[in-house]
C-alpha cells in the first residue's frame, strides 16, 4: 500500500531542504523517515527537512518544524526560515512581504522580496545572540562565556574559539589560513560530540578577509553543507564583539553569500536568496522499506 506525499525543495546559499507544506499537521514523520527523505543517495537528498504547519495564532500564523539530515529535531535554521518564506509566498499561502514564523527558537519575522522566477531575497530577524554557556548549553558556570579562547585541534594545531547562540549552539573557529586547509569532515563530528556541548554544536571555520569572511561549515545532525544561516551569524557576532569585523559582514560560504547585520541594540538579521528548485511526490511506505 502507498503513501504518497508531495514535497517541494528549495535551497539558500547550496543549504538545501525538502519541504513539506502541511498546514493541517498531519504528516508526522518518523525519525527514520526523515532521514531516508534527506538521504543523498537513497532519497530526495537535503541537509535538513521543514514541515510547514499552520498555528492556531493570528501573530504568528506558521510553525516551522525543522529536523536534520540525521532525522533529529533542531531549534532553528537561519536558511531554513528563509525558505519557508519562499514556500508561503509560491504557494499563495502568504500574500504579504512581511511575516512571522514560529520556530523551537521562537517566534522569527521574515521580510520577501520576489527577485525572479521562483526567487526571492529574504531577511530573517535572528534575534539577539547569547555568549552565555547555559544558553550554548557549554559545561562549566551557566554565567560563564567563551569567547577569543585557545581552542585545540589536535595535531598541536590550536585557534582561537568562540561559542555562541542563536537560538542554536554554535563554535566558531577563526583560522588564519583558508578553511579549505582544514580537514572538516574529519574534525568537525569530533568537535560535535566533545564532551563540552552536552547537546552536540555546529561548529564553522571562519577566515576574516577585510569586510567579509570566507567560511565553511559542519552542521551538527547534518554534516558539511554548502552554508549555514544561524552559522552566518554566529561567524558575524563573534567577530565582530571581537573587534574584527563591523557591524554589517559579508560571510562567504561554498554555497554563495550571506549577509548579516548586527544592530547596535544587537538585534541580528540575515539577508540572502531562496530559491524554488523542484516539486515531486514520494512513497513513502516504500522509502521505509529500502535499504538500508
Amino acid at each position: 500500500m502507498s503513501r504518497d506525499v508531495s514535497f517541494s525543495k528549495y535551497e539558500g546559499a547550496g543549504n538545501d531542504f525538502v519541504m513539506l507544506f502541511d498546514p493541517d499537521d498531519t504528516e508526522l514523520l518518523k525519525r527514520d523517515t526523515v532521514a531516508r527523505l534527506c538521504d543523498r543517495r537513497f532519497g530526495i537528498g537535503a541537509d535538513g527537512l521543514i514541515r510547514v504547519v499552520k498555528t492556531d495564532d493570528v501573530g504568528v500564523p506558521w510553525f516551522m518544524d525543522y529536523r536534520n539530515a540525521d532525522g533529529s529535531d533542531a531549534e532553528m535554521c537561519g536558511n531554513g526560515i528563509r525558505c519557508v518564506a519562499a514556500l508561503l509566498r509560491d504557494r499563495g499561502a502568504e500574500a504579504h512581504h512581511s511575516f512571522a514564523v514560529r520556530t523551537r527558537a521562537g517566534a522569527k519575522r521574515l521580510r520577501s522580496e520576489p527577485t525572479g522566477a521562483g526567487r526571492y531575497r529574504v531577511t530573517v530577524g535572528m534575534g539577539i545572540p547569547n555568549f552565555t554557556k547555559a544558553a550554548i548549553p557549554m559545561r562549566g558556570p551557566a554565567w560563564e562565556t567563551f569567547l577569543q579562547q585557545p581552542f585545540d585541534l589536535g595535531g598541536a594545531i590550536t585557534v582561537t574559539a568562540s561559542a555562541v547562540s542563536m537560538g542554536n549552539p554554535h563554535l566558531v573557529l577563526f583560522v588564519e589560513e583558508d578553511p579549505d586547509r582544514y580537514h572538516v569532515g574529519h574534525i568537525g563530528p569530533v568537535i560535535e560530540r566533545d564532551d563540552r556541548f552536552p547537546e552536540g554544536i555546529n561548529v564553522e571555520f571562519a577566515s576574516i578577509r577585510d569586510d567579509e569572511v570566507v567560511a565553511r561549515v559542519w552542521e551538527r545532525g547534518s554534516g558539511e553543507t554548502m552554508a549555514c544561516g544561524s552559522g552566518a551569524c554566529a561567524i558575524a557576532v563573534a567577530a565582530n564583539e571581537a573587534g574584527l569585523a563591523g557591524e554589517h559582514v559579508t560571510i562567504r560560504f561554498p554555497g554563495g553569500d550571506l549577509q548579516v547585520h548586527r544592530a547596535p541594540a544587537g538585534d541580528v538579521e540575515l539577508t540572502g536568496e531562496a530559491t524554488h528548485v523542484f516539486d515531486g511526490t514520494v512513497d513513502l511506505e516504500a522509502l521505509d522499506t529500502r535499504s538500508p
